[in-house]
């Protein structure tokens, strides 16, 4: 498979997911309460997407740089800018595990670079995401408050990862 048949499918798995997940969140009501957090807004692509999806939700955003499409900027209070290692933690500090759904895609295929990735990202999604709370992901997520949930069939094993914290 080529890196843009690759890319394709990624993309194709993601929408399905953002769209199983908002569809989640939507029948959840009140009571799963809380904002969306977007790990890697990148250039706005899944951010506007999820606007759409989930218009009556906050949606905050967190990258390293600001490099998004201006229609695909979030407003400046929903936009935290930073290492997500230092600004996910910070936040979590200050508002507490509050997200009612949080996506992240920060992953870039490299498998070193993953392995990184997948020895401090989990601590900061837990940090944000309140109990019930819907995860979806680019990378494997290994953490004892993170229960794995079956991907809609459409989402071929091992191209997205979805969790419910506990």
């Amino acid at each position: 498979m080529s890196r843009l048949d690759t890319f394709i499918a990624r993309l194709q798995a993601q929408k399905t997911l953002l769209e199983w997940a908002a569809a989640k969140l939507q029948s959840a009501g009140d009571q799963l309460p809380g904002p969306v957090i977007e790990l890697g807004l990148g250039n706005g692509r899944t951010y506007d997407h999820l606007r759409e999806l989930l218009p009556d939700r906050r949606i905050i955003a967190f990258d390293r740089t600001l490099d998004a499409n201006p229609r695909s900027t979030p407003p400046a209070d929903d936009l935290i800018l930073g290492d997500i290692r230092t600004t996910g933690p910070a936040f979590a500090e200050r508002f507490g595990a509050t997200a009612a759904l949080l996506h992240a895609d920060l992953g870039n295929g490299v498998p070193k670079d993953e392995a990184v990735l997948q020895r401090w990202l989990p601590g900061v999604v837990v940090g944000l995401v309140r109990p019930g709370a819907i995860v979806a992901s680019s990378t494997l997520l290994e953490h004892p408050e993170l229960t794995s949930i079956s991907l809609p069939p459409a989402v071929p094993a091992g191209r997205y990862y979805a969790y419910t914290r506990r």
